[in-house]
């Protein structure tokens, strides 16, 4: 195989490796329910007037499938962790002991869990889109390699490993989408 074509093919891997890292992200975002210590993520914290990422200020444990510790490295950053939880809208209330923020995390209806596969559906689609996006730039690529003399037969062998990529990468979505689905309707 053409060198440049090997080179296409790389890049496409590459790209498509970033994209299921982020379909990964998104799809950890979405709650099942159980108490993970991932669901603060991206919340942050006023640590002496610079924004702070929560981790970076306290431990965060999960002693029980249904509740999250927050325990912060210096006593008097309870009340603006307690707020930036507050803040960030998580659908969880903070409470405060003086010691610790504990956080419950409340079981979830069935309602709110067929909407939250429906939302599982909808980011492992946006990852689909995503592979395939990436798919058409690099077959795009490689038809304009015939102007630097790549052959025909090399284009098409390059189109045909191009293709068995994408459709190795769109298994690894569909793998990620079920099984946040079935830990979404674990009960």
């Amino acid at each position: 195989m053409n060198d440049l074509i090997k080179k296409q093919l790389q890049d496409a891997q590459a790209s498509m490796d970033r994209a299921i890292d982020h379909c990964e992200a998104e799809l950890t975002k979405i709650r099942a329910g159980k108490a993970s210590a991932g669901m603060l993520d991206g919340i942050f914290v006023d640590y002496y007037g610079s924004a702070t990422g929560l981790a970076q200020v306290a431990s965060i444990n999960t002693p029980d499938a249904r509740t999250i510790l927050v325990q912060p490295w210096e006593k008097n950053m309870l009340v603006p962790i307690e707020r930036a939880i507050m803040e960030a809208n998580i659908g969880i209330n903070p409470q405060n002991d003086g010691i610790v923020i504990r956080l419950v995390v409340p079981p979830l209806t069935e309602e709110r869990r067929r909407d939250l596969v429906k939302k599982v559906k909808e980011e492992a689609e946006r990852g689909k889109v995503t592979v395939r996006n990436i798919r058409k730039d690099a077959n795009e690529k490689i038809k304009k390699l015939k102007a630097e003399s790549v052959s025909d037969d090399e284009i098409k062998v390059g189109e045909a490993e191009v293709q068995k990529i994408t459709d190795a990468y769109i298994i690894k979505v569909d793998k990620h989408a079920e099984a946040k689905e079935k830990d979404i309707m674990t009960v």
